[in-house]
């Protein structure tokens, strides 16, 4: 429903060739410079979660944003709306959270708004962050370059954010703890470009996960789409819960993970780049482009099977970012 919103009304009342790419953020050429620029909002529910909060997943989603353009990201700026009512402990919290983000990923927050908005007119804090960041001038990502034969790497286990959210949010107590992947992913992006420049496409499988990413890339590169379900990693206690409660993990929002698709002869040491840093140690090749079902995606199940991942109709889990 989502993507249909954007397709059939906002991109027709706002048509332009920048914007039609429909990437992670706009590529601009400005008096000579490429810069990649990015905004998004974050409504998080609950505000503080395990291995988070919503002061840093909104400066690392848009730094994660702007480094699937392929992009350095320099500048933020930040937008607060804040109900009425919000103690002025949660927001410095929710502040500092965001300042150690910026710092971590290399950013800096330079300008920004806020606004107060009445008792129920808002829940507590929303959060809008855009960025600004500087492309190499070979440096072409998009999600319509996915070429038949690319191998696609996932940088780590799936599902870790979604999950997280969902078991705070229905206090849902379970004997392993797991907690959300919310990390910058810039760091480990340059680190793959120094490893190869034929890195077609770049996506961080968010709202809507793997398999939502998956059919938009397909989609935009009129490519088809092979995975492995037995190749995905995912950790055991998010793979139980999802089990237990009957979500589908292919679905469900990643905040610190990232699907490359890479030229075949080069992916090896892309996937090594990835597994140097720190938020990719689990990395693996999940699956590659083929010429066959243009605009979708086939996954070999354990079983043997191959099993059609349909982009997300609905929401499995509202108020995720």
């Amino acid at each position: 429903m989502s993507h249909r919103l954007t397709t059939d009304m906002l991109l027709p009342m706002f048509q332009n060739d920048v914007l039609a790419c429909l990437d992670d953020g706009a590529v601009l050429d400005v008096q000579g410079l490429r810069l990649a620029f990015s905004t998004d909002t974050y409504t998080v529910d609950p505000i503080f979660f395990p291995g988070g909060d919503i002061g840093d997943l909104a400066v690392n989603g848009t730094v994660n944003d702007l480094a699937m353009c392929g992009a350095n990201p320099l500048y933020l700026s930040v937008g607060l709306i804040l109900e009425e009512g919000l103690a002025m402990e949660a927001l410095k919290r929710v502040l500092q959270s965001m300042k150690r983000a910026a710092a971590a990923a290399g950013v800096t927050i330079v300008t920004g708004d806020t606004k107060v908005v009445p008792k129920g007119a808002a829940d507590r804090l929303f959060i809008n962050t855009s960025g600004i960041g500087l492309l190499h001038p070979h440096i072409r990502i998009s999600g319509s370059r996915a070429r038949p034969g690319d191998r696609i790497i996932l940088s780590g286990t799936m599902a870790d954010h979604g999950v997280t959210i969902l078991t705070q949010r229905e206090k849902l107590h379970f004997d392993s703890p797991v907690k959300s992947d919310s990390a910058p992913l810039n760091h480990m992006v340059k680190k793959m470009f120094m490893a190869s420049r034929d890195i077609h496409v770049l996506r961080d499988p968010t709202r809507g996960g793997v398999g939502t990413a998956l059919n938009e890339i397909a989609i935009q590169s009129q490519v088809g789409i092979h995975i492995e379900e037995d190749k995905i990693p995912i950790a055991k206690e998010v793979s139980g819960i999802c089990e237990l409660l009957g979500f589908d993990p292919l679905y469900l929002a990643n905040e610190g993970k990232l699907l490359a698709f890479v030229k075949p002869d080069h992916a090896d040491r892309v996937l090594a780049a990835v597994k140097r840093d720190s938020f990719g140690k689990e990395a693996c090749i999940i699956g590659e482009v083929v010429a066959d079902h243009p605009k979708k995606v086939v996954m070999k199940t354990r079983i043997g099977g191959s099993r059609i991942v349909d982009m997300l109709a609905g929401e499995q889990l509202p108020r995720i970012c």
